[in-house]
C-alpha cells in the first residue's frame, strides 16, 4: 500500500441520459497521472460505516474512489424507484467516469447488499471499461430475495419501514411492536399508521414472477458478461443462496473466458450484517479464525485485475470456504465439489414423530410399510424463526432450537450418534411426499446439528409454497388430501457434524417471521385475512420415501 495523500470532492454531479444529476463523493490520490477507479452505488451514502472505512483505504492504495447516491436518495436528484433504475444509471455512471481525465479506463465496482446488486445488474451491459466486480451479499433477482421463490420474506419486506423518501429513517427498535406488525392482517396494511412505503405494498401485491420482478434480473443474461467477479457471502447470510446462484451462473454460463476463469467465491461464518467480521452471533462460537480483512481481500483482487500486479490471487483455487464444525478455512476448485457423495437420509417413524420426544428416525435405508406422520398447522400459532439465514441478528445464525422442538407441529427425525466426523458441504435438498387438507399451504425443513449436551444448532433450512410447486409465473392450487411430491433446497452450507453428534431433520409448515404465514386459503395474500387451520401428512414408505439428500464429503 502506497499511502497516497488524498484529495476529496464532496459534490461531484454525474449526469444521466435523461439529464438527471446524481450526486457522488470522490476520493482521489493527489497525483497528476490517470488512475483506476473503484465505484460504489448506494442508497445509504458514503457515510455508511463500511464504506467510510473502505473508501479512504482504497484511495490510499492508489485508486480513485467514486461513491454515488443512487437516483432519488440523499443528495441525488430524481425519484427513486428501487432496483429498476439501476441498470441504466449504473451504465451511464461507468461511462461518465471512463471519460474523466483522472480515469485510466479501468473501473472496478464494490459494495454490500443493495450495492452488490447494483453491480450485478450492470455486468451484462458489455461496458469495456468495467474490469472487475466485488458483490458482497447479492442476488440474481429480487424474486429470490424479497420473495424467496414466491414466498414473502416477511422480515426483509417489513425492513422497508426504514426506507424513507430520501434517507434511511431509524428510530429505537424497542419503540415498535414488531410482533404486532408481523402478524397484522391483511398483510398489505402492516405498516399503516407508521410509515408510507409504496414499494412495500408492491412487493406484497406481486406474488407471481412477473414483469415487476423480471426487469431487474440477470438470470438469462450471464452469457453477455465480460468482467470477472469476486463474490463474498456468509453461511448465515440471507443472500447466501442467491450469491451461490450468481457464482455458478458466472462460472458456467458466461462465454467470456476471462470472466469465467477468474471469477471467485469467498464464504465465511457470517450473517448479513457482519460479513468479514468475527462478532459473535447465535449460540455457538466459530473460534478466533472466522474473520477476514475484506479491504485487503478486495485490494488483492483489484490490484490483480485493474493494475495487473501479481498479487498471487490468481494462483489460488477460485473458492475459499469456512468449514463450520472444524472451524477452518479451505480452498476448493469447483462447486459443487467433485468428490461429493450424495447420500439419501430417509425419514422413519411409527407415526409419532411429533416433537423431539417422538419416534422419528433419520436413516440411510428406505422405509418399508410405515404409516405417515401428521400435524395440524395453525397460521395463528406459527413456528417461530429460531436461527438460520434470517436477515435480522435476533433471529439468524447458529441458534439453539431445543426449546421449540417440544411443539406438536414439528416433526423430528434424528440419526443415531455419529461414529465419526461427517462433513456436509454443498446444496442440501429434500424430497417430501406430503398431503394437506388445504388447497394451498407451506412445508418447511430444517437441518440441525444435535450436540452431546442436547444443543440443537440450526445449520440451514428451506421452504416451499405448494401453489408454486410447478411454476412461479402460473401457480396452481393443490387438491386436498392428495399426495404430492415436493422438492426444494435447504440452501448451501459447510458443516462437520462431529463424532457423537446427531444429524436432525425438522419438518413443519411455518418459519415466522422470516417468511409470511400461509393462511391456507389459496387466496392472494394482498388483502387476505381469513385463517384456516389445516392438517398435514408426511409419508414415508417404499412408495413414498421422503428423504433429505446430504452432500457428504469423504475424508481423505
Amino acid at each position: 500500500m502506497n499511502n497516497y495523500e488524498i484529495e476529496i470532492n464532496l459534490d461531484l454531479d454525474i449526469p444521466m441520459r435523461d439529464g438527471i444529476l446524481l450526486h457522488a463523493v470522490l476520493y482521489k490520490p493527489k497525483v497528476n497521472n490517470e488512475l483506476p477507479v473503484l465505484l460504489l452505488r448506494s442508497p445509504y451514502g458514503a457515510e455508511f460505516p463500511d464504506y467510510s472505512e473502505w473508501g479512504p483505504k482504497f484511495c490510499e492504495a492508489g485508486y480513485a474512489v467514486v461513491m454515488q447516491d443512487i437516483r432519488g436518495r440523499l443528495n441525488s436528484n430524481g425519484v427513486c424507484l428501487p432496483y429498476n433504475q439501476e441498470i441504466n444509471d449504473g451504465y451511464d455512471t461507468q461511462k461518465w467516469i471512463s471519460n474523466q481525465t483522472w480515469c485510466d479506463g479501468s473501473i472496478g465496482t464494490f459494495g454490500i447488499s443493495y450495492s452488490g446488486f447494483t453491480q450485478v445488474l450492470t455486468a451484462p451491459l458489455e461496458n469495456k471499461y468495467l474490469k472487475a466486480l466485488v458483490p458482497v451479499g447479492n442476488q440474481v433477482n429480487n424474486y429470490g430475495h424479497l420473495r424467496y421463490n414466491g414466498i414473502l420474506q416477511l422480515e426483509n419486506t417489513i425492513n422497508w419501514i426504514w426506507w424513507g423518501n430520501r434517507i434511511t429513517q431509524h428510530v429505537p427498535k424497542n419503540l415498535i411492536n414488531w410482533n404486532l406488525i408481523y402478524k397484522k392482517l391483511p398483510i398489505n396494511k402492516a405498516l399503516d399508521g407508521i410509515a408510507n412505503r409504496p414499494y412495500f405494498k408492491k412487493i406484497i401485491k406481486n406474488e407471481n414472477y412477473n414483469k415487476f420482478w423480471k426487469h431487474a434480473d440477470i438470470e438469462n443474461k450471464y452469457h453477455k458478461i465480460k468482467a470477472p467477479a469476486y463474490f463474498i457471502t456468509g453461511w448465515y447470510d440471507n443472500l447466501v443462496h442467491e450469491t451461490f446462484k450468481n457464482f455458478v451462473g458466472w462460472k458456467t454460463k458466461t462465454k467470456d473466458k476471462l470472466a469465467k476463469d477468474k471469477t471467485r467465491l469467498l464464504v465465511g461464518p457470517w450473517y448479513h450484517y457482519n460479513l468479514g467480521k468475527n462478532t459473535k452471533f447465535g449460540d455457538i462460537s466459530f473460534g478466533d479464525n472466522g474473520s477476514l480483512d475484506l479491504v485487503n481481500e478486495q485490494l488483492k483482487w483489484f490490484d490483480q485485475r485493474l493494475k495487473h500486479i501479481d498479487t498471487g490471487i490468481d494462483d489460488q483455487p477460485p473458492i475459499k470456504i469456512f468449514v463450520m464444525g472444524d472451524n477452518k478455512w479451505r480452498y476448493e476448485e469447483e462447486w459443487p465439489l467433485l468428490r461429493t457423495k450424495y447420500v439419501k437420509y430417509y425419514i422413519h417413524s411409527g407415526g409419532c414423530a411429533n416433537t423431539r420426544n417422538g419416534d422419528g428416525l433419520l436413516k440411510t435405508t428406505i422405509p418399508n410399510n410405515q404409516t405417515f406422520d401428521t400435524f395440524n398447522y395453525n397460521p395463528d400459532n406459527p413456528v417461530p424463526t429460531i436461527g438460520g439465514q434470517s436477515q435480522l441478528i435476533e433471529h439468524c445464525g447458529p441458534q439453539n432450537r431445543y426449546e421449540i422442538e417440544t411443539r406438536d407441529d414439528i416433526l423430528i427425525y434424528t440419526t443415531n450418534k455419529l461414529k465419526y466426523d461427517t462433513e456436509v458441504t454443498g446444496k442440501i435438498e429434500i424430497v417430501l411426499y406430503a398431503s394437506s387438507s388445504a388447497i394451498d399451504t407451506d412445508f418447511t425443513a430444517t437441518l440441525v446439528d444435535v450436540y452431546p449436551d442436547n444443543k440443537c444448532i440450526h445449520i440451514s433450512d428451506g421452504i416451499i409454497r405448494t401453489k408454486f410447486r410447478e411454476s412461479y409465473e402460473n401457480p396452481s392450487l393443490i387438491s386436498p388430501n392428495n399426495i404430492y411430491t415436493f422438492v426444494f433446497p435447504l440452501w448451501e452450507t459447510s458443516n462437520v457434524f462431529k463424532k457423537n453428534h446427531k444429524i436432525r431433520l425438522e419438518i413443519s409448515s411455518s418459519n415466522f417471521p422470516r417468511f409470511n404465514r400461509n393462511l391456507n386459503t389459496g387466496k392472494d395474500m394482498y388483502g387476505d385475512k381469513e385463517i384456516i387451520i389445516c392438517n398435514q401428512k408426511i409419508y414415508h414408505n417404499r412408495i413414498y420415501p421422503s428423504h433429505v439428500i446430504l452432500p457428504i464429503i469423504p475424508t481423505d
